[in-house]
């Protein structure tokens, strides 16, 4: 059980936003560079997109990756069950792309990124923890930059009724640093509000927050509460 959850202080975890891409629909947060044609052709349409967000930040091949996503590409699962259930062969691309960490995994390799790679699935909080575990790769070795790419899309049929909420597909690639250029911020939880709405998608919240330039925002989950701040600039 975390701090937070058992009603204790928890002391904010600060990091700096340097750079960062996004893709939702009707979300415009500019445009994003491509990625070679070999990587296009292996991963879905939305892994496309997570890819693009990543490839576009220049710091990319450099930095410490954490990968988040609830689902990951589940329609990869579900073709490989599919095929299975008919007794066809199953498509070496599904087999060996259907691991949760395997887009992030393309990308080290394309960009010859040798600094390792974290993946975390949490659930409909999957994007905040993926972010906390960011920041804790920068507490660990300030030095090092680290980038969070998350991505996520609802359930396909027939495992759409069975999801208790279906965040909207969206893909987001935050470049972190330490110290720095860039907007400083951080984060704090605090134990989630018993019959509280819960926030459609964190990631979505978050990218909200970074456009509105307010100075604090807060995103209700199922197991924390979620508060993102500004820092005032030096």
């Amino acid at each position: 059980m975390a701090a937070g959850e058992r009603g204790e202080a928890v002391k904010p975890l600060e990091f700096r936003i340097q750079r960062w891409a996004a893709w939702a629909p009707g979300f415009d947060a500019g445009e994003v560079g491509p990625v070679p044609m070999l990587l296009r052709r292996r991963v879905s349409p939305l892994g496309q997109q997570a890819l693009r967000a990543a490839w576009s930040l220049p710091d990319s091949a450099q930095a410490r990756m954490v990968f988040s996503s609830r689902h990951g590409e589940f329609g990869r699962t579900l073709s490989i069950l599919d095929a299975l259930i008919r007794r066809d062969g199953v498509s070496p691309a599904d087999f060996t792309l259907s691991v949760h960490h395997a887009l992030v995994g393309l990308l080290s390799i394309a960009q010859h990124n040798r600094q390792g790679h974290t993946a975390v699935a949490a659930g409909s909080e999957s994007f905040c923890f993926g972010l906390m575990e960011a920041v804790a790769c920068l507490a660990d070795n300030p030095a090092e930059p680290v980038v969070l790419l998350h991505c996520d899309e609802p359930l396909p049929e027939p495992f759409g009724d069975h999801a208790d909420g279906a965040e909207p597909p969206l893909a987001v690639a935050l470049s972190l640093a330490a110290a720095g250029e860039g907007e400083g911020m951080s984060l704090t939880t605090a134990p989630a509000v018993a019959d509280a709405p819960r926030a459609a998608s964190h990631a979505l919240d978050f990218l909200g927050f970074l456009r509105s330039g307010a100075a604090e925002a807060t995103s209700a989950g199922e197991r924390l509460q979620w508060c993102w701040r500004r820092h005032a600039a030096a």
